[in-house]
């Protein structure tokens, strides 16, 4: 039986020439490109001067970042080399686009001024471990851009799934429908977990003198109940 990293290489190698299609668009809604857009403002109000991206896929947030800001080092990781090579065909740099595990870095303490990740969370069976070495490599700020799937679905869906969490039983609920694997499978997503980024927030403010939430697709004042896709930016300094 395949592991779920084997299941994820699988997919990943298989889609890599159809990647940015099935994963990204450029109409202004897209969460991505909102998300993409916000981190640039963030650049400029913190006066950043280097970015790691985990899980780059095939370096769009390298060529959006460098094509912003001049000058800017932007490095992307990425283990799965077919998507690497999608980025070189695009004109990305090896030294820009290289391999990488974001559950154990190669960098140095604070190395970037800030580390960010784009939808690559849910698909990591130990989050905590990857958010970890992101707070370790970033200097001044930390950004994830990811589902929060307490705000997908309809109303009647949140409140139950909501409720679940709020008894502390989401766990075992999930274990639960998904048959003991805890993951599922998807032809636009491929394996993915169940996961929100509010599952980080308490880590992320423990290293950080304040984290943000921003609401990037739903409606109403609390992300956590109504956002099926949320940022979190943490300052550290």
């Amino acid at each position: 039986m395949e592991t779920p990293v084997e299941i994820q290489k699988k997919y990943y190698t298989e889609t890599a020439t159809n990647y940015d299609a099935l994963h990204t668009s450029d109409t202004t809604d897209s969460e991505h490109v909102f998300a993409l857009q916000f981190l640039s403002t963030i650049i400029n109000l913190y006066q950043i001067k280097s970015v790691l991206d985990i899980g780059a896929g095939t370096g769009r947030t390298i060529v959006y970042l460098k094509e912003k800001h001049a000058g800017l080092k932007v490095i992307g990781i990425e283990p799965i080399e077919e998507l690497r090579k999608q980025g070189y065909a695009k004109g990305i740099d090896k030294n820009e686009l290289i391999e990488g595990d974001g559950n154990c870095l190669t960098f140095k303490n604070g190395e970037f001024d800030l580390v960010c990740e784009f939808a690559v969370l849910h698909h990591v069976a130990k989050p905590d471990a990857m958010v970890k070495e992101m707070l370790r490599v970033a200097g001044k700020c930390i950004f994830i851009s990811d589902s929060n799937n307490f705000g997908q679905g309809s109303k009647l869906t949140r409140l139950v799934k909501q409720l679940i969490n709020s008894l502390g039983l989401w766990k075992a609920y999930n274990y639960i429908r998904t048959g003991g694997k805890v993951y599922q499978i998807s032809k636009n997503d491929g394996l993915f977990y169940s996961y929100s980024v509010f599952n980080n927030y308490k880590q992320i403010k423990e290293q950080c003198k304040s984290v943000h939430a921003l609401n990037i697709t739903g409606k109403g004042i609390n992300p956590y109940r109504n956002a099926a896709h949320v940022a979190l930016w943490g300052i550290k300094k």
